[in-house]
């Protein structure tokens, strides 16, 4: 399988500073994280490829701090670890998961307890661990990831977790109501908060080639409805740096009220140019426009 990553970090229009960090490693066996994009498609190889987006929380309490020091901790257990082991089975892979998003807790924790001025900040964290079959997609938060494809459309496989999504769950919310609710940005767990929950969620995946990925934080989803997602995707996907620009630009055109950060992850068989739309595909579009 091949594989094509472009990744952006923009502070918005109404921010003096990015708290959000994006790591990215094509290939696992390099473990070179010093790029946020492939150059074109590459061989995706036997550890397959990781993408990693944190969005921080704390303003004046270094929220920026919190999320770089998540992205540290996930670097640093995939750099010191035989990936192949992990890759025996899925709850192996979940396990290993889940280890490094409890690592990245604690050097949070860490850091405040050394710097008490710090308490209060926070991250949440959403990454994919790419296969050549299978994506193992971690999250903690309400940073999302989606899965577009053009023969179906977008996917949210992600679930929030947030404030507005276990009203929703309970039926006090109407899920069509969660997306301008006035506490949508209350997060129920993340990572260096002692009061907060910071268990991740953890999934498998079964990739269909074609699929693209998209990781991103609130600062585009959670201003951008789905459906805007999905149609400047189905615009734009043949071409993941120009897909990447327009998600940006929709986002920044509704205020740029936040850091957006943005992950697309594309995957193709070996041997085969981008699909082109099938019928299934050109009636989702078709659909989507109303």
């Amino acid at each position: 399988m091949k594989i094509n990553i472009s990744s952006i970090s923009d502070i918005g229009i109404e921010r003096t500073n990015n708290e959000d960090a994006v790591a990215v490693c094509p290939d696992l066996k390099t473990q070179v994280w010093n790029s946020l994009s492939t150059d074109g498609y590459i061989t995706l190889s036997s550890t397959g490829a990781l993408a990693v987006i944190a969005d921080g929380m704390g303003g004046a309490n270094a929220g920026e701090i919190a999320s770089t020091l998540a992205i540290k901790g996930i670097i640093n257990l995939f750099n010191g670890k035989e990936i192949e082991e992990t890759l025996r089975s899925d709850t192996d892979a979940h396990a290993f998961l889940r280890e490094c998003i409890a690592k990245s807790n604690q050097a949070i924790l860490d850091h405040v307890i050394s710097s008490p001025d710090s308490i209060g900040l926070g991250t949440t964290i959403v990454l994919i661990w790419i296969t050549e079959s299978k994506a193992y997609i971690a999250w903690c938060g309400d940073s999302r990831c989606y899965c577009f494809n053009p023969n179906t459309g977008l996917t949210l496989l992600t679930k929030d977790h947030s404030l507005v999504q276990e009203l929703a769950d309970k039926g006090a919310l109407r899920s069509k109501d969660t997306f301008n609710h006035p506490d949508n940005n209350i997060v129920t767990r993340c990572l260096g908060d002692i009061d907060t929950e910071h268990e991740p969620d953890i999934i498998t995946y079964n990739i269909t080639p074609g699929d693209i990925f998209l990781l991103c934080s609130d600062g585009l989803c959670g201003y951008c409805r789905d459906r805007l997602i999905e149609n400047t995707m189905y615009r734009h996907y043949r071409n993941i740096e120009e897909c990447r620009n327009a998600l940006l630009q929709i986002a920044l055109n509704t205020g740029g009220q936040d850091n957006i950060s943005i992950s697309l992850c594309a995957t193709l068989p070996q041997d085969r140019n981008y699909p082109d739309i099938g019928f299934k595909g050109l009636i989702k579009r078709w659909i989507s426009k109303f």
